[in-house]
């Protein structure tokens, strides 16, 4: 079942960022006319905002295919469970990416989409989907520019799954995340990851503990300040170049190294995470 909130539902949802103009999509400018004036030619309801809570499913994996969900605000994981119970996850949908397309293929979900924070998606009912696509070209083009950027960023993960090192693949996660941050208006080099250690270790196909080493190694070398979920990236160049190692599995800093920067501390109950307190600069 579908998880939906009223608008009597003591929810706070943080308003969108303001994107780069250059970069944003205009899938969800169209979607937002439709809204204020929906199409006449269209004998349907527009579109509808819809809020998910924190930790609540949007999307059920292997769910029939009623909607399709385009992010407003918030972040979500796109997750798929293995006969064994293990859940994937397979990647993160951000303001402006699509959800649910996938059950167009079979009329069933492939996976399931959950929200990592309060947020907000324009929901699209199938029955109306293509008479939408028909009636308003705006829509269309916006919509298969949407998909092209997707299935563009679908080749970017193959090449960070490509890594050895997890600490590579970790590098390379970072900077991908910094790029979709740059799109949304805010700090590439200030994230604030909306995901836990154990969502990025199974969306980099790793063990948790191995993120937080890889975590701790990227600081020490320089590249990175960290304290839990913020992570401030002090050294762009060298992260990119990390990022590109070819090398074996990860290695600790040489013997005789230069002291750390980092004061670790182990206090997550759900994983261990390492704090650097001059991490987040005022």
């Amino acid at each position: 079942m579908l998880h939906t909130l009223s608008n009597r539902d003591p929810i706070m949802v943080a308003p969108p960022a303001r994107p780069n103009p250059d970069l944003e999509s205009d899938l969800l400018r169209v979607l937002q006319e439709l809204v204020a004036a929906p199409t006449p030619s269209l004998d349907a309801s527009p579109p509808l905002r819809q809020r998910v809570a924190a930790g609540s499913a949007l999307l059920h994996e292997g769910a029939p295919a009623r909607q399709i969900c385009v992010v407003h605000a918030g972040t979500f994981k796109s997750v798929k469970t293995g006969d064994d119970g293990y859940e994937h996850v397979l990647g993160f949908a951000l303001r402006g990416d699509l959800l649910g397309y996938d059950g167009l293929a079979n009329g069933h979900y492939a996976s399931a989409a959950i929200a990592l924070e309060d947020s907000v998606v324009f929901t699209l009912p199938l029955r109306q989907f293509d008479g939408l696509r028909h009636a308003h070209a705006g829509f269309d083009h916006a919509l298969q520019a949407t998909l092209s950027r997707q299935i563009s960023r679908a080749i970017e993960l193959a090449e960070l799954m490509s890594a050895v090192a997890a600490d590579a693949r970790l590098a390379r996660f970072l900077l991908h995340v910094s790029v979709r941050m740059a799109e949304q208006g805010l700090s590439p080099r200030r994230l604030r990851l909306r995901m836990n250690r154990r969502e990025i270790a199974s969306h980099l196909g790793v063990a948790h503990e191995t993120v937080s080493r890889s975590f701790g190694l990227l600081a020490d070398r320089g590249f990175l300040l960290v304290a839990n979920r913020e992570v401030e990236i002090v050294d762009m160049e060298g992260l990119r170049a990390h990022a590109h190692c070819t090398r074996g599995p990860l290695e600790e800093p040489a013997k005789g190294a230069a002291p750390s920067r980092r004061a670790l501390s182990r206090s997550s109950t759900s994983g261990s995470r390492s704090r650097w307190p001059e991490a987040v600069a005022a």
